[in-house]
């Protein structure tokens, strides 16, 4: 069934005077999307008619465009992506972790996507991986489903890694199971620091092997001091942030602090200081898409529910 409104008539509407407001600010590519998405199953790309040999009924189906970010041409490829990773959930509870970069990263990462983006899935799955593995905590191999999401909820750029993290893993010799606690997965603030630690550390290597580029606003990063007093001062000393939640029954997590299941902890990565409930470090807004949880029901995270 289709949509009351979709993208394509957003675009179709407000597109032109957007294009002429942003001139000279929006890239190749971008405009391609966008009219990608405004053509999609209409008469501008062709189509064909289908007939059936029965009854004689015929219609013209027009054809996609087939563009990566057209939410009609990729909504069945996501609802199939949806069911495989459902299909490798295992009978154990899950925990949500989300890796966030602060808006001084963030506008590093807009302008090197690839780099930045592939270090911040690295610098978070290694993360997760290496405490997970210390026998001083849970002493185990973890599996991670990560998604990375370029925007929050005021759809603005802002960068972060979603993760569905099992309750334990399976210890290093192969021969058991390995739990965590039921309400407790790693600690926040050792995650916090190893992360910090691995990202700003491999953001500076990027810079010195010449691979990263900084215009407008930011051209000044492209000196490695500049890069360096931005480690320290802004980084080093803020908005890195880390949630992790646990969802029991297929219940939504619960936005409070507290024992047991539906604990939330949103510590900032640099300082180790966790917010009150209903209260956001800067920086974290995520529009989280829904994330399924071991009993296979829909949930969304506590933070997109306090919005």
């Amino acid at each position: 069934m289709r949509a009351s409104i979709e993208v394509a008539d957003i675009f179709r509407t407000a597109g032109p005077a957007y294009r002429v407001a942003h001139a000279g600010h929006l890239s190749l590519a971008q405009l391609k999307v966008m009219s990608a998405i405004e053509h999609c199953r209409t008469a501008a790309l062709g189509g064909h008619v289908e007939a059936c040999e029965d009854c004689g009924q015929w219609r013209i189906a027009y054809n996609s465009c087939r563009n990566r970010h057209c939410p009609k041409c990729q909504g069945a490829t996501a609802r199939t992506w949806l069911a495989e990773r459902e299909a490798d959930l295992l009978p154990v509870g899950y925990f949500h972790v989300v890796f966030t970069l602060p808006a001084e990263v963030a506008d590093i990462a807009f302008q090197n996507k690839a780099a930045v983006y592939d270090l911040l899935f690295k610098a978070a799955s290694e993360t997760m991986l290496t405490i997970a593995a210390d026998p001083k905590h849970l002493g185990a191999r973890i599996g991670i489903t990560a998604v990375l999401h370029t925007w929050g909820s005021a759809m603005t750029h802002h960068p972060h890694v979603h993760m569905i993290v099992p309750g334990g893993g399976i210890a290093p010799d192969g021969s058991r199971w390995i739990s965590s606690r039921p309400a407790f997965l790693l600690p926040a603030r050792v995650l916090g620091k190893l992360f910090r630690r691995l990202f700003l550390t491999r953001l500076v290597a990027l810079h010195d092997a010449g691979r990263l580029a900084f215009f407008g606003a930011i051209a000044h990063l492209a000196e490695r001091r500049a890069m360096s007093m931005l480690k320290v001062a802004d980084v080093d000393s803020e908005r890195m942030l880390l949630r992790v939640e646990r969802g029991k029954g297929g219940r939504r997590p619960a936005a409070r602090s507290g024992t047991g299941a539906g604990r939330r902890l949103s510590p900032c990565l640099a300082t180790g200081r966790g917010t009150s409930p209903g209260v956001r470090c800067r920086g974290d807004s995520c529009a989280a898409s829904p994330v399924r949880n071991a009993a296979g029901s829909c949930r969304r995270s506590a933070a997109a529910a306090a919005d």
